[in-house]
């Protein structure tokens, strides 16, 4: 199989459609971590996104008598529009099933390359599930993601040109994963030439199921995904990818979302370009690989895989980019309600930016503050804590607290006195249209709701913190209600964000 995938990627036709993509040195980057970090610019196709390379190349294998009867494929954006330039390109019909989830600028590019879009389900899969059976129904050519070989040499033509434009002197090369597609190829054709180059695979922690696949020997479907980095949220690899992962790839990594955006960040301040989540995860991998293996003066490669982001997630990016490279610290801190004691604790914090800062009166005795604050790194970070306590100042570090960042720095507030019973859940909902309301109906009728928090994250999860009086006889028909709600959820009544500044 690996003469055959080298010659699949070799003759494979994708310049039709496709262009190759620089291979640029993110030199900011490349100065702070010690290292010279190139991107594979796939960002800059003209779909935005590697996806048309695979998609056209099985395409364009097609005969005649199937490109009349036309194609259908399931996406969550990039793959739909890699499919629908190549319907036009070629002169057939184009049907994309995508998640209702999908960000509208994907569903708008898809529709403006002449396709037709059918919004079904909530992930990756569900659309999938619909697009074979519609495929059934019309007998047409269902296009496949990533589990075709067709698609997985178009996708290997990645891989191709950065050897040719970088040649073997390469440490590793980081690739995102979803389903597969993408460094299965690159991997099967720069293992080939150059198997001491390292190919490592990307996931985020809430979409790992290449990671898993591999640890079982098996391939795993997860029971669900985030939503974040939509790009890659696909429950179920393939066969033909998983297999090839198992030969070739060296490792997978994970990161998580605050690491995602900190790598959006510095994408951006190298190129000026705004990678979506998923095109960002390779650049994050990066950073984490050369953190733990203490890695310098290694040339490393990152595919910047998309740039289809959704404008309204850049709030979020831009809030959360900062605890991801570590740069921000969050806490909360007590003071106590006397002169002087507010300005003591400002001369504590010293020269650095205040990023956030709310002060709540707890009694008259001491004063909660929340505040977050920048800094170079987390030792930085810690050092400040550790003087804030000497200081006699209670400090909590609230730095990986989903609640307080997500919540809490939005709404630093106080309790009624009249509320009873009160707890405090944190609750997970595809932000699809009308998800807030469904969510609502399903619960506000129950018990009396003493608190509600809601931000829209654009086209991720709806995050909902709820306070609600439940007494302790009604507890048991509390439990039942969240285990047949069909969300995800948190207990945060021991919280001590919620505690310190909403108890």
């Amino acid at each position: 199989m690996r003469n055959d995938y080298l010659e699949r990627i070799l003759t494979a036709r994708v310049y039709d459609v496709a262009v190759e993509t620089p291979l640029e040195e993110a030199t900011n980057l490349s100065a702070r971590i010690h290292n010279r970090v190139f991107l594979k610019r796939e960002d800059v196709q003209r779909v935005f996104s590697f996806k048309l390379r695979g998609a056209y190349n099985k395409m364009a294998n097609l005969s005649s008598a199937a490109l009349k009867r036309g194609v259908i494929a399931a996406s969550a954006g990039n793959h739909a529009q890699g499919v629908a330039l190549s319907a036009q390109k070629l002169g057939c019909s184009a049907t994309i099933v995508m998640p209702v989830t999908t960000p509208q600028i994907k569903i708008n590019a898809v529709m403006a390359l002449g396709a037709t879009v059918l919004l079904h389900g909530d992930s990756y899969n569900d659309a999938y599930e619909h697009a074979l059976e519609l495929t059934q129904q019309e007998q047409a050519t269902f296009v496949h993601p990533y589990d075709d070989p067709d698609v997985i040499a178009g996708q290997g033509t990645v891989g191709m040109e950065i050897l040719r434009q970088q040649g073997g002197d390469i440490h590793a090369i980081f690739v995102p994963i979803g389903g597969g597609g993408l460094i299965s190829g690159i991997a099967a054709y720069v293992k080939r030439l150059y198997p001491a180059i390292k190919i490592i695979g990307v996931e985020p922690t809430d979409s790992d199921a290449m990671f898993r696949s591999l640890q079982k020997g098996r391939r795993v479907k997860l029971a669900q995904v985030g939503l974040f980095a939509d790009g890659v949220a696909v429950r179920h690899v393939g066969k033909e990818t998983f297999r090839l992962c198992r030969e070739f790839v060296d490792e997978i990594l994970l990161v998580d979302s605050d690491a995602i955006c900190a790598a959006i960040k510095d994408v951006f301040e190298d190129t000026r370009a705004i990678l979506e989540p998923s095109g960002a995860l390779s650049v994050a991998g990066l950073k984490a690989y050369v953190e733990r293996e203490k890695l310098i003066h290694s040339t490393l490669v990152a595919v910047a895989s998309g740039a289809n982001m959704n404008f309204d997630r850049l709030r979020h990016v831009s809030e959360r980019a900062e605890l991801g490279e570590q740069r921000e610290a969050v806490m909360a801190v007590t003071i106590p309600e006397e002169p002087g004691s507010f300005k003591k604790f400002c001369s504590l914090l010293g020269a650095r930016s205040i990023t956030e800062f709310n002060y709540r009166y707890a009694d008259p005795k001491e004063a909660h503050v929340f505040v977050g604050v920048s800094v170079h790194n987390r030792e930085e970070a810690d050092q400040l804590i550790k003087s804030l306590e000497e200081s006699g100042l209670r400090t909590e570090d609230l730095s990986h607290n989903e609640m307080a960042k997500l919540h809490i720095r939005h709404m630093v507030g106080g309790r009624s006195r009249d509320v009873k019973n009160e707890i405090i859940y944190r609750f997970e909902f595809p932000d699809r249209p009308g998800a807030l309301m469904n969510f609502l109906n399903n619960m506000s009728y129950l018990w009396n709701i003493s608190l509600f928090h809601y931000r829209n994250h654009g086209a991720d999860f709806g995050r909902v913190l709820v306070g609600m009086e439940v007494p302790s006889s009604e507890k048991a028909d509390f439990k039942h209600f969240l285990d047949n709600l069909g969300y995800r959820y948190w207990d945060e009544s021991s919280n001590p964000a919620y505690k310190l500044f909403l108890g």
